[in-house]
Protein backbone atom coordinates (compact mmCIF):
# COMPACT_ATOMS: atom_id res chain seq x y z
CA UNK A 1 0.00 0.00 0.00
CA UNK A 2 0.64 3.58 -0.78
CA UNK A 3 2.61 5.47 2.44
CA UNK A 4 1.74 8.71 0.59
CA UNK A 5 -1.06 10.64 2.48
CA UNK A 6 -2.38 14.08 2.10
CA UNK A 7 -0.48 15.70 4.39
CA UNK A 8 2.71 14.27 2.67
CA UNK A 9 1.20 16.04 -0.71
CA UNK A 10 0.12 18.88 0.68
CA UNK A 11 2.47 21.40 -0.40
CA UNK A 12 3.46 19.45 -4.42
CA UNK A 13 0.55 21.20 -6.10
CA UNK A 14 2.97 23.92 -8.43
CA UNK A 15 6.17 21.93 -8.21
CA UNK A 16 8.51 20.48 -10.67
CA UNK A 17 7.96 16.76 -11.39
CA UNK A 18 10.56 14.57 -13.14
CA UNK A 19 11.57 11.68 -14.17
CA UNK A 20 14.33 8.34 -13.09
CA UNK A 21 17.03 10.47 -14.57
CA UNK A 22 16.28 13.48 -13.16
CA UNK A 23 15.08 15.05 -16.16
CA UNK A 24 12.06 17.88 -15.90
CA UNK A 25 8.59 15.98 -16.94
CA UNK A 26 6.03 18.96 -16.31
CA UNK A 27 4.40 20.99 -13.54
CA UNK A 28 2.34 19.52 -11.29
CA UNK A 29 -1.54 21.48 -11.41
CA UNK A 30 -3.33 18.51 -9.67
CA UNK A 31 -3.25 15.52 -6.85
CA UNK A 32 -6.10 12.89 -7.64
CA UNK A 33 -7.07 10.82 -4.55
CA UNK A 34 -8.30 7.28 -4.13
CA UNK A 35 -12.20 7.35 -3.20
CA UNK A 36 -11.45 4.17 -1.12
CA UNK A 37 -8.79 4.87 0.82
CA UNK A 38 -8.31 8.74 1.09
CA UNK A 39 -4.61 8.41 -0.34
CA UNK A 40 -2.84 10.46 -3.28
CA UNK A 41 -2.47 8.12 -6.62
CA UNK A 42 -2.59 10.13 -8.98
CA UNK A 43 -0.87 13.45 -10.12
CA UNK A 44 -2.06 15.61 -12.92
CA UNK A 45 1.02 17.00 -14.66
CA UNK A 46 0.91 20.09 -17.33
CA UNK A 47 3.94 19.40 -20.26
CA UNK A 48 4.72 20.61 -23.49
CA UNK A 49 5.99 23.97 -24.44
CA UNK A 50 4.01 25.84 -22.52
CA UNK A 51 2.47 23.79 -20.36
CA UNK A 52 -0.82 23.16 -22.55
CA UNK A 53 -0.88 19.24 -22.56
CA UNK A 54 -1.84 16.78 -19.10
CA UNK A 55 -0.28 14.01 -18.15
CA UNK A 56 -1.81 11.01 -14.98
CA UNK A 57 0.80 9.74 -13.74
CA UNK A 58 0.90 7.33 -10.46
CA UNK A 59 1.91 8.97 -6.98
CA UNK A 60 2.91 5.58 -4.98
CA UNK A 61 6.67 5.44 -5.39
CA UNK A 62 6.93 9.10 -5.49
CA UNK A 63 9.56 11.02 -3.92
CA UNK A 64 10.64 14.36 -2.89
CA UNK A 65 14.10 15.66 -3.92
CA UNK A 66 14.42 19.07 -2.64
CA UNK A 67 12.10 21.08 -4.07
CA UNK A 68 11.10 18.21 -7.02
CA UNK A 69 9.34 15.20 -7.40
CA UNK A 70 10.92 11.89 -8.46
CA UNK A 71 9.13 9.15 -10.21
CA UNK A 72 10.74 5.89 -11.24
CA UNK A 73 9.23 6.66 -15.10
CA UNK A 74 10.80 7.78 -18.52
CA UNK A 75 10.10 11.26 -19.44
CA UNK A 76 8.99 9.53 -22.57
CA UNK A 77 6.25 7.40 -20.96
CA UNK A 78 4.46 9.76 -19.27
CA UNK A 79 4.31 12.31 -22.20
CA UNK A 80 3.14 9.54 -24.21
CA UNK A 81 0.37 8.57 -21.70
CA UNK A 82 -3.28 8.07 -22.71
CA UNK A 83 -4.74 11.72 -23.65
CA UNK A 84 -7.83 11.94 -20.71
CA UNK A 85 -9.51 14.95 -19.86
CA UNK A 86 -9.11 16.33 -16.53
CA UNK A 87 -12.31 16.88 -15.15
CA UNK A 88 -12.07 16.37 -11.58
CA UNK A 89 -12.66 12.65 -11.69
CA UNK A 90 -11.31 9.06 -13.49
CA UNK A 91 -13.72 6.77 -14.64
CA UNK A 92 -12.94 2.82 -14.24
CA UNK A 93 -12.21 2.79 -18.21
CA UNK A 94 -9.65 5.34 -17.89
CA UNK A 95 -8.18 4.42 -15.08
CA UNK A 96 -7.58 1.07 -16.65
CA UNK A 97 -6.04 2.58 -19.70
CA UNK A 98 -3.69 4.41 -17.50
CA UNK A 99 -2.62 1.36 -15.87
CA UNK A 100 -2.01 -0.41 -18.97
CA UNK A 101 -0.11 2.03 -19.89
CA UNK A 102 2.20 2.07 -17.12
CA UNK A 103 2.35 -1.64 -17.05
CA UNK A 104 0.44 -2.14 -13.71
CA UNK A 105 -1.99 -4.79 -13.19
CA UNK A 106 -5.21 -3.49 -12.98
CA UNK A 107 -7.41 -5.83 -10.99
CA UNK A 108 -8.54 -6.66 -7.50
CA UNK A 109 -5.31 -5.12 -6.63
CA UNK A 110 -1.93 -4.03 -8.39
CA UNK A 111 1.54 -4.77 -7.49
CA UNK A 112 4.47 -3.07 -9.39
CA UNK A 113 8.04 -3.02 -8.59
CA UNK A 114 9.88 -0.08 -9.69
CA UNK A 115 13.60 0.97 -9.03
CA UNK A 116 12.49 2.68 -5.60
CA UNK A 117 10.33 -0.38 -3.86
CA UNK A 118 6.90 -1.88 -4.29
CA UNK A 119 3.11 -0.40 -3.84
CA UNK A 120 -0.30 -1.74 -3.76
CA UNK A 121 -3.41 -0.09 -4.12
CA UNK A 122 -6.88 -0.50 -4.79
CA UNK A 123 -7.94 -0.85 -8.77
CA UNK A 124 -11.44 0.34 -9.52
CA UNK A 125 -12.07 1.99 -6.70
CA UNK A 126 -11.97 5.26 -8.83
CA UNK A 127 -10.18 8.86 -8.18
CA UNK A 128 -11.19 12.32 -7.62
CA UNK A 129 -8.99 15.28 -7.64
CA UNK A 130 -7.91 17.23 -5.05
CA UNK A 131 -8.26 20.60 -6.39
CA UNK A 132 -7.13 22.39 -2.88
CA UNK A 133 -5.31 20.08 -0.86
CA UNK A 134 -5.49 22.66 1.70
CA UNK A 135 -9.56 22.92 2.37
CA UNK A 136 -11.01 20.60 4.96
CA UNK A 137 -13.96 18.19 4.38
CA UNK A 138 -13.73 19.07 0.18
CA UNK A 139 -13.26 15.94 -1.87
CA UNK A 140 -14.78 16.68 -5.53
CA UNK A 141 -14.81 20.08 -7.21
CA UNK A 142 -18.08 19.67 -9.04
CA UNK A 143 -19.78 16.96 -7.46
CA UNK A 144 -22.29 16.88 -4.56
CA UNK A 145 -22.42 15.03 -1.29
CA UNK A 146 -21.93 15.07 2.04
CA UNK A 147 -18.11 15.92 1.82
CA UNK A 148 -18.25 18.61 -1.08
CA UNK A 149 -19.81 22.20 -0.93
CA UNK A 150 -22.78 23.62 -2.76
CA UNK A 151 -20.83 25.49 -6.01
CA UNK A 152 -19.31 24.27 -9.06
CA UNK A 153 -16.62 25.72 -10.39
CA UNK A 154 -15.91 26.71 -13.35
CA UNK A 155 -12.50 27.19 -15.18
CA UNK A 156 -10.71 28.69 -18.32
CA UNK A 157 -7.72 27.97 -20.30
CA UNK A 158 -5.40 30.70 -20.38
CA UNK A 159 -2.47 30.95 -23.20
CA UNK A 160 0.63 31.99 -21.36
CA UNK A 161 2.98 32.99 -24.58
CA UNK A 162 6.98 32.66 -24.22
CA UNK A 163 9.89 33.16 -26.47
CA UNK A 164 12.79 30.94 -27.21
CA UNK A 165 16.02 31.69 -29.81
CA UNK A 166 16.28 30.09 -33.00
CA UNK A 167 19.08 31.25 -35.45
CA UNK A 168 17.53 33.65 -38.14
CA UNK A 169 21.09 34.03 -39.86
CA UNK A 170 24.68 34.48 -40.62
CA UNK A 171 26.59 37.36 -41.10
CA UNK A 172 30.76 37.22 -41.43
CA UNK A 173 33.69 39.04 -42.59
CA UNK A 174 35.77 38.09 -45.58
CA UNK A 175 39.22 39.86 -46.10
CA UNK A 176 40.70 39.74 -49.88
CA UNK A 177 42.98 41.47 -51.79
CA UNK A 178 42.35 43.41 -54.64
CA UNK A 179 45.62 45.38 -56.78
CA UNK A 180 45.01 49.12 -57.87
CA UNK A 181 47.67 51.51 -59.65
CA UNK A 182 49.28 54.22 -57.64
CA UNK A 183 50.91 57.39 -59.64
CA UNK A 184 52.92 59.43 -57.70
CA UNK A 185 55.57 62.41 -58.26
CA UNK A 186 59.38 61.98 -57.30
CA UNK A 187 61.79 64.50 -57.74
CA UNK A 188 65.24 63.36 -59.27
CA UNK A 189 68.83 65.24 -60.30
CA UNK A 190 71.10 64.21 -62.66
CA UNK A 191 74.50 65.75 -63.58
CA UNK A 192 75.15 67.81 -67.41
CA UNK A 193 78.88 69.07 -68.77
CA UNK A 194 78.97 72.86 -68.85
CA UNK A 195 81.84 74.09 -70.40
CA UNK A 196 83.52 77.38 -68.77
CA UNK A 197 86.49 79.08 -70.08
CA UNK A 198 88.16 81.79 -67.80
CA UNK A 199 90.66 84.17 -69.51
CA UNK A 200 94.57 83.56 -68.51
CA UNK A 201 95.74 86.51 -65.46
CA UNK A 202 98.10 86.82 -63.10
CA UNK A 203 96.00 84.45 -60.59
CA UNK A 204 96.04 81.68 -62.92
CA UNK A 205 98.96 81.93 -65.23
CA UNK A 206 101.12 79.61 -63.03
CA UNK A 207 98.90 76.64 -63.36
CA UNK A 208 98.48 77.26 -66.94
CA UNK A 209 102.06 76.93 -67.86
CA UNK A 210 102.73 73.47 -66.04
CA UNK A 211 101.77 71.35 -69.08
CA UNK A 212 103.87 71.25 -71.41
CA UNK A 213 104.19 73.88 -74.36
CA UNK A 214 102.39 71.45 -77.44
CA UNK A 215 100.64 68.38 -75.86
CA UNK A 216 97.83 66.04 -76.50
CA UNK A 217 95.64 65.33 -73.36
CA UNK A 218 92.41 63.79 -72.53
CA UNK A 219 90.28 65.02 -69.34
CA UNK A 220 86.97 63.08 -68.37
CA UNK A 221 84.18 63.65 -66.03
CA UNK A 222 81.76 61.18 -64.74
CA UNK A 223 78.14 62.34 -65.04
CA UNK A 224 75.69 61.03 -62.04
CA UNK A 225 72.18 60.78 -61.98
CA UNK A 226 69.21 59.55 -59.88
CA UNK A 227 66.55 57.49 -60.84
CA UNK A 228 63.48 56.70 -58.71
CA UNK A 229 63.51 53.55 -56.32
CA UNK A 230 59.95 52.12 -55.68
CA UNK A 231 59.82 49.59 -52.18
CA UNK A 232 56.84 48.14 -50.58
CA UNK A 233 55.67 48.16 -46.77
CA UNK A 234 52.33 47.05 -45.08
CA UNK A 235 50.63 50.19 -43.36
CA UNK A 236 47.62 49.21 -41.01
CA UNK A 237 44.75 51.00 -41.65
CA UNK A 238 41.56 50.19 -39.53
CA UNK A 239 40.41 47.27 -37.83
CA UNK A 240 36.91 46.04 -38.55
CA UNK A 241 34.54 43.63 -36.65
CA UNK A 242 31.32 42.05 -36.34
CA UNK A 243 29.08 43.11 -33.58
CA UNK A 244 25.13 42.38 -32.49
CA UNK A 245 22.34 44.45 -31.22
CA UNK A 246 18.75 43.03 -29.62
CA UNK A 247 15.60 45.06 -31.84
CA UNK A 248 12.57 44.57 -30.53
CA UNK A 249 9.69 44.15 -32.64
CA UNK A 250 5.90 42.85 -31.80
CA UNK A 251 4.28 39.78 -32.82
CA UNK A 252 0.64 38.54 -32.67
CA UNK A 253 0.11 35.30 -31.11
CA UNK A 254 -3.64 33.55 -31.42
CA UNK A 255 -4.52 30.42 -30.40
CA UNK A 256 -7.98 28.76 -29.66
CA UNK A 257 -8.61 28.18 -25.18
CA UNK A 258 -11.46 26.89 -23.68
CA UNK A 259 -13.57 28.06 -21.28
CA UNK A 260 -16.30 26.01 -19.16
CA UNK A 261 -20.19 28.07 -19.14
CA UNK A 262 -22.52 27.27 -16.53
CA UNK A 263 -26.27 26.74 -17.14
CA UNK A 264 -29.29 26.42 -15.32
CA UNK A 265 -31.59 23.56 -16.16
CA UNK A 266 -34.37 23.37 -13.27
CA UNK A 267 -37.92 23.49 -12.95
CA UNK A 268 -38.42 26.76 -10.82
CA UNK A 269 -37.25 30.36 -12.10
CA UNK A 270 -34.09 31.64 -10.23
CA UNK A 271 -32.53 35.06 -9.51
CA UNK A 272 -29.23 35.12 -10.39
CA UNK A 273 -26.66 37.41 -8.10
CA UNK A 274 -23.17 38.08 -9.52
CA UNK A 275 -20.40 37.98 -6.64
CA UNK A 276 -17.74 38.49 -8.12
CA UNK A 277 -15.31 41.19 -8.04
Amino acid sequence: MSNLSLENVSNWQGRTLVDRDGDKIGSISDIYIDEQSGRPEWALVNTGLFGTRHSFVPLASATEQGDQVSVPFEKSLVKDAPSIEPDGALSESEEAELYRHYGLDYGSGYDATTTTGTYEGTAGAGYESRGDLDAPGTVGRDTSGPTTDQAMTRSEEEIEVGTRQVERGRARLRKHVVTENVTTTVPVQREEVRIEREPITDANVGDALRGGDITEEEHEVTLRAEEPVVEKRVVPKERVRLDTETVTDERQVSEEVRKERIDYDGDEDVRTRDDRV
